[in-house]
């Protein structure tokens, strides 16, 4: 009873310990995730269905464009396995980006009259991009083993570091747009050009050697370093590097020449971007309310 009673205990806004608190929240978070997931497909006749469906139309009008017309598939083996691997990484990032920034705004009438840690309500909009990445990541299963497919366990670490990394820089830069969001309703705009250039700023349709041979050293370096080129690099490693011949080699293992550096780098730069975000996030807590 005395620990319920202290994790029930009021905070004024801005004065709670933000993220901290969401395990003891458990409850109402998937309640929150259970709410979203029913308001987005109310009256959708084929509901989770088009988790499968979108990607899938997705993948195949990118793999004609970039594979057949512009010959990736002669550069790169297994091309829509490369492909797909780096979509999916680039979806999730995106749909984070997008729910989260909404999130404050679109649960007004709870925001605005009790008192629940307002950081639930981003956290839940990342597990529902969740939810509609998993299935894409079956399909992409699915895929590989088509291909030939057969991971070490290097190659499923490198999986689970890639999600960790997505999530980790989704919602810090959520946690910062959603806090702008409810003040300056352009921040959903800037946050549709950055999930519209996203895909092309990681090694999605392309290999980073092209990056390489067309950038100056320090510009590729700093792009190497990009937290979301990480990720898609680590899926690509997971996914695609098992199904080709390139983890023959062991000083490449399938992966950039110096990417332990880079991924250092981008972990820093990801949980950097979480601290801050939480920082802004607490900073416009107390107004949240006022403004909506």
């Amino acid at each position: 009873m005395e620990r319920t009673a202290a994790v029930m205990r009021l905070h004024r806004p801005g004065h709670s310990r933000g993220l901290l608190d969401i395990p003891h929240w458990s409850f109402l978070l998937k309640l929150l995730v259970r709410k979203e997931l029913r308001v987005r497909y109310r009256g959708s006749l084929l509901g989770m269905i088009w988790t499968y469906v979108k990607p899938a139309v997705q993948l195949i009008v990118y793999f004609l464009a970039m594979g057949k017309f512009f010959s990736m598939n002669d550069r790169v083996t297994n091309y829509i396995v490369y492909l797909f691997a780096g979509i999916v990484v680039v979806n999730v990032f995106n749909e984070v980006m997008r729910n989260t920034t909404a999130s404050i705004v679109s649960n007004a009438p709870l925001v605005g009259k009790i008192y629940l840690p307002r950081e639930l309500f981003p956290m839940a909009s990342l597990w529902v991009a969740f939810v509609h990445f998993f299935p894409q990541v079956a399909v992409l299963l699915v895929a590989t083993i088509f291909f030939g497919w057969r991971p070490g366990l290097l190659n499923i670490g490198a999986f689970l570091l890639g999600i960790l990394l997505v999530a980790t820089l989704a919602l810090g830069l959520g946690l910062m747009f959603a806090a702008w969001n409810v003040i300056f309703r352009d921040a959903e705009n800037i946050v549709e050009l950055i999930s519209m250039v996203a895909i092309w700023f990681s090694p999605v349709f392309y290999n980073a050697d092209m990056v390489a041979r067309a950038l100056p050293d320090w510009l590729f370096f700093i792009y190497q370093c990009n937290p979301l080129t990480c990720a898609v690099e680590l899926f690509h490693y997971a996914f695609w590097a098992p199904t080709t011949a390139v983890t023959s080699n062991p000083d490449l293992l399938g992966l950039p020449v110096g990417f332990g550096t880079f991924l250092a780098v981008a972990f820093a730069l990801s949980l950097a971007l979480l601290a801050l975000g939480q920082l802004v996030f607490r900073r416009h807590e107390a107004r949240f309310a006022e403004e909506l």
